[in-house]
Order: structure tokens, then C-alpha cells, then sequence
């Protein structure tokens, strides 16, 4: 399966953002015995480059690791180098698509309304990003895929064990899922790996049983 396959497949894109660097790859463990294995780790995270080259040393083909809220070719062209497998966008910027194309990458842009969203496919984002899709939720991903079927479309933004299921019966692809899998602001002891990995296994089985119900 190849690398687009395998994200789609997982279901759960999970978003760390805000993490203490000496964390984030026992977090990726955690995650990944719980089944996510798409883990985006966002680009304002200090040494982020070196912790996406130890998190793929580490974690090998069990996870796919990419790079989030890369605003730009250069950071994207940076984070490959450095092992990303995909590029995540909150916004559309046509460079930072194609940079990452050229590399062999799986782009995902992050957009909202259906322009933006056609504007990033059009461009070679091989998928689109809604967000903040808790603005609409997931009939506004539903009503999208009226007009726009062949966009492969992954919410993110206030994503939640709650309403995940929802969002894949909508027609997400996948989700991106942060502060509701990994939140940041809590001690990273050993009772709390084991928390992230069973949220993590509560995600996926949520996905899993939406997409049996569809």
C-alpha cells in the first residue's frame, strides 16, 4: 500500500502541537501501539526537524510521520530532508503543494470554503485539509461532497471521539485529531502513555465502525 493508502487507511492523523521535545517520541510509541500510525508533528516544535528524523529512525515503517503547519517550500523542502512523509497546510499555497510533489510527498492543504478547497486540488494536493471544520461540522462536509466527490477531503479542528464516526459517514477519508488524543498540558508519566494509547485505540475503533456502518 502506498504511503497516501496508508494514511487513508489508518483513519486518525494525530496532530502534536505543543509538546516538550523530550516527549514526543515515547508519545509516537504510545500512539502507534494504540493504532494510529500517521503522526504529524507540528513545525514550531523546537528541533522539530531532528525529532522527525528520530521519530522515522525509531518507529521505522510501523508509522508514516509528517510535518504540520508548513506554511512554506522552504520549511516543507526542510522537513523532507529531514524524513517527512507528508506535508500538512493549514492554508493553500500553490509552492509549498508543488515543492512537495516534486519530492514525492503526499501533500495535504488545510482549506475551508469549496473554492480554496478545489484551488488546493487543482494545484496537486492529493488531500484537502477542512479546517477548522468544527466551525460547520459534519454536514458541511457532507454538503461539500455534493458539488466536489473526487476531493478526498480530512477534517481537522475540534475532532473528538464523539463525532469522528460522523465525520467518516460524511465522506472524511481520514481526521486529524490534537488536543483530544494528546493533550500536551498533562505530565507525561507512564499512566498517562497508557491513557494516549488506549484514547488512540478508541479513535480507530470509532473509525472503524462508522466505516463498517456506511
Amino acid at each position: 500500500m502506498d504511503l497516501l493508502g496508508r494514511i487513508k487507511d489508518s483513519g486518525v492523523v494525530a496532530v502534536i502541537r505543543g509538546s516538550q521535545p523530550e516527549n514526543i517520541v515515547e508519545i509516537s510509541k504510545a500512539l502507534s501501539r494504540g493504532g494510529v500510525k500517521a503522526l504529524e508533528i507540528t513545525v514550531e516544535t523546537p528541533k522539530v526537524l531532528s525529532l522527525i528524523e528520530q521519530v522515522s529512525d525509531e518507529l521505522g515503517d510501523d508509522v508514516i510521520v509528517g510535518a504540520g503547519t508548513v506554511l512554506d517550500p522552504e520549511t516543507a523542502r526542510a522537513a523532507i530532508m529531514a524524513g517527512s512523509k507528508f506535508i500538512f497546510s493549514p492554508t493553500v499555497n500553490p509552492e509549498t503543494i508543488k515543492l512537495t510533489k516534486r519530492y514525492g510527498v503526499v501533500s495535504i492543504a488545510g482549506a475551508l470554503t469549496p473554492t480554496e478547497i478545489l484551488t488546493a486540488y487543482e494545484n496537486g494536493a492529493d488531500v484537502i485539509k477542512v479546517f477548522p471544520a468544527n466551525v460547520f461540522g459534519p454536514k458541511y462536509l457532507k454538503d461539500l461532497k455534493g458539488p466536489l466527490p473526487q476531493i478526498p477531503l480530512m477534517p481537522t479542528g475540534g475532532i473528538e471521539i464523539s463525532n469522528i464516526g460522523e465525520y467518516i459517514k460524511a465522506g472524511a477519508v481520514a481526521a486529524g485529531a490534537g488536543s483530544s488524543l494528546i493533550n500536551t498540558r498533562i505530565p507525561l508519566t507512564e499512566a498517562y502513555l497508557k491513557e494516549i494509547e488506549e484514547t488512540a485505540s478508541n479513535f480507530v475503533k470509532e473509525v472503524e465502525k462508522a466505516r463498517s456502518n456506511m
